[in-house]
């Protein structure tokens, strides 16, 4: 997560720092003031535009990374559970198995000893 704020927060600054390039370098252009705030306006609007268009962009990758690393997780829970699962089921049936050998044992011994 880190990682995408890190690239966001670069996004953001190289944009704050375009616009900033931009309209100093409109401010010392030797045109007139109408035509200077007209073209800033303009340059404003094309960078909001384009820093919408980044966040989309990004949001989307965000919220891919998330989906997949969340798919990922259920899936290896799932997969973790089935293992255990699997454990306990083959474990159980043995010890039943045992269990009862040493039942049949215990009584053949009795019955000798009753003998």
């Amino acid at each position: 997560m880190s990682k995408g704020k890190n690239t966001a927060g670069i996004l953001a600054g190289l944009l704050a720092g375009a616009a900033a390039g931009v309209i100093l370098g409109m401010l010392y252009a030797p045109e007139e003031g109408k035509e200077t705030r007209k073209k800033i306006k303009n340059k404003a609007n094309d960078l909001k535009d384009q820093a919408k268009n980044t966040y989309g962009e990004v949001s989307e990758k965000v919220k891919d990374q998330y989906d997949n690393i969340s798919s990922t997780f259920k899936e290896t829970a799932n997969n973790v559970a089935h293992t255990v699962k699997d454990g306990y089921d083959k474990y159980k049936d043995q010890i039943v198995s045992k269990t009862a050998d040493v039942v049949k044992d215990v009584e053949a011994e009795l019955n000798d000893l009753k003998k």
